[in-house]
């Protein structure tokens, strides 16, 4: 056949080396590989083997997994068409991994993609082939894993003698010569954050201290911004700071501590005394985060970006839910307008306007799957506003109006613009049909299980129910006319009897 006549195939080259080691050399392993590639296709000459002019080369990258950009770059050009061929200098230059090959091997079929190693010759289109290809893998994966063993052994060694293996550097002290040396400015840190541990006692107190004195985290230079620390600390890496026992010259792995090579920070006694204290203030709750029935778990803000968490309290056997704002845990001056919520007169506010909005033709469904299309809930002083996670439902935030009352505990209502309405009947009415939607929706089987999600006695919730039943024009003039009806003048037993509820309210 002449040679006109054969179909050219476009041939890409891919090269890979797993560390730094030797890059800067004039010609390094990467220009090794890519010259025998190069000598191999100018070989298959006759058969139509083109060079394409683009580099697919991956300096210092893991063979271990697929997220690498030149070979992105590569499988993206053969997603297009633009390669026929690919071409490697061995098998385990492209990948390490049996699972990841199968994955490269699908694509590769899919597309008509040749593939060929030039050290090891092997036909992919062929059982034999394949088996040989598999078989060529599995070493390479063992000698991988067999790397990581090896690393981790000398890893744990190493710690166990009390040496410093790398990692992130805790504040006191720098790295240098692969050891830990003593920041003394920072050490003096240090021991001043314990000190006013054992003076204050208090999580709260502390950091209100350490900002007033302007006492942050360790500043380190690096180029991710998210770990260069300088800024504030908060409850979580307080907590890990004071347990750390790097500053009594320890060292960890592997869930144990060890006798370490650098010089503590701090003594024993000192220690020993922070850390029972804070045993002693340690406080189970008894109850997950995801059991506490708070819908609005994660999504709830004031309106200065602070997250508001749930908690409670107790009064005469009956349990309030509320929503705190988190500044409120040492930093008081940065909470927003609403430091604290009621938890449920929150929720059935949300709630009744999500249905309102959104469920007209689904009345049935389920609180926890309504609760589950808002993305945020922001509140003000004035106002509330709900971000949906599907913008195309509500492109602007959905936005309640309502009425603050700066107590200790915050009461939320609906702005009304009528002077004689009763907003503790209005807020009554509001949370009884909220509290009878989620009965008849099925979310909860008794007015028990209700009680137990919403944190109260079932007999408030039953006799809160009874406003889910009034006459339509009591209800009206309740939440919007002139007239003065109050919540103390609607019985404790009402009757469904419309006519008989007109006559005992008047």
């Amino acid at each position: 056949m002449p040679a006109d006549s054969v179909r050219p195939l476009r041939c890409a080259i891919y090269t890979r080396k797993s560390t730094e080691h030797g890059l800067d050399q004039e010609f390094n392993s990467l220009d090794a590989q890519r010259e025998a590639c190069e000598a191999y296709i100018k070989s298959q000459a006759s058969q139509g083997w083109r060079l394409l002019p683009q580099h697919y080369d991956d300096p210092a990258y893991s063979g271990g997994n697929l997220d690498r950009p030149a070979l992105k770059r590569l499988l993206a050009d053969i997603t297009v068409g633009k390669i026929d061929v690919v071409v490697v200098y061995k098998i385990d230059r492209l990948t390490r991994s049996l699972a990841d090959f199968a994955k490269l091997v699908e694509t590769f079929d899919a597309r008509s993609i040749s593939f060929v190693a030039v050290t090891q010759q092997f036909n992919t289109t062929t059982s034999m082939g394949r088996l040989t290809l598999n078989v060529l893998l599995s070493f390479a994966q063992f000698e991988r894993e067999l790397a990581s063993e090896r690393v981790r052994d000398k890893v744990a060694a190493s710690r166990k003698k009390g040496k410093w293996t790398g990692g992130t550097v805790p504040l006191g002290y720098e790295a240098k010569d692969k050891k830990l040396v003593i920041n003394r400015a920072e050490a003096q840190t240090v021991r001043t954050i314990f000190q006013l541990y054992l003076e204050v006692r208090s999580f709260s107190r502390l950091v209100e201290e350490l900002d007033r004195r302007r006492i942050v985290t360790k500043r380190r230079n690096t180029k991710v911004p998210k770990y260069r620390g300088g800024i504030p600390f908060t409850y979580g890496p307080l907590a890990y700071f004071l347990k750390n026992r790097i500053y009594i010259g320890e060292t960890h792995h592997g869930g144990k501590w060890f006798k370490g090579e650098h010089a503590p920070i701090l003594d024993r006694e000192t220690f020993d005394r922070v850390q029972q204290l804070l045993k002693d203030n340690y406080v189970d709750r008894g109850t997950k985060f995801s059991a506490s029935g708070a819908l609005l778990q994660g999504k709830l803000f004031d309106d200065k970006g602070n997250r508001m968490g749930p908690t409670f309290s107790s009064k005469n056997g009956v349990r309030y839910r509320f929503y705190i704002s988190t500044a409120l845990r040492g930093r008081k001056h940065a909470a927003g307008s609403v430091r604290r919520v009621s938890a449920q007169e929150i929720e059935n506010l949300v709630e009744m306007e999500l249905r309102k909005r959104l469920d007209a033709g689904q009345p049935d469904i389920a609180v926890d799957q309504l609760f589950g299309r808002v993305q945020r809930v922001m509140v003000s002083v004035g106002k509330i506003q709900i971000t949906l996670t599907d913008p195309r439902r509500s492109k602007r935030p959905i936005e309640i109006s309502w009425a603050f009352k700066p107590k200790d505990a915050v009461h939320v209502q609906f702005a009304s613009s009528e002077a004689n309405a009763d907003p503790k009947l209005i807020k009554a009415i509001v949370r009884a049909w909220a509290w009878l939607g989620q009965l008849s929706g099925g979310h909860h089987t008794s007015i028990e299980s209700l009680a137990v999600a919403a944190g109260y006695n079932p007999k408030v919730i039953r006799q809160a129910l009874r406003l889910a039943f009034l006459a339509p024009d009591i209800a009206r003039a309740a939440l919007h006319d002139n007239t003065p009806i109050r919540l103390n003048q609607i019985p404790k037993t009402i009757s469904l009897s419309w006519r008989e509820q007109r006559q005992s309210i008047g």
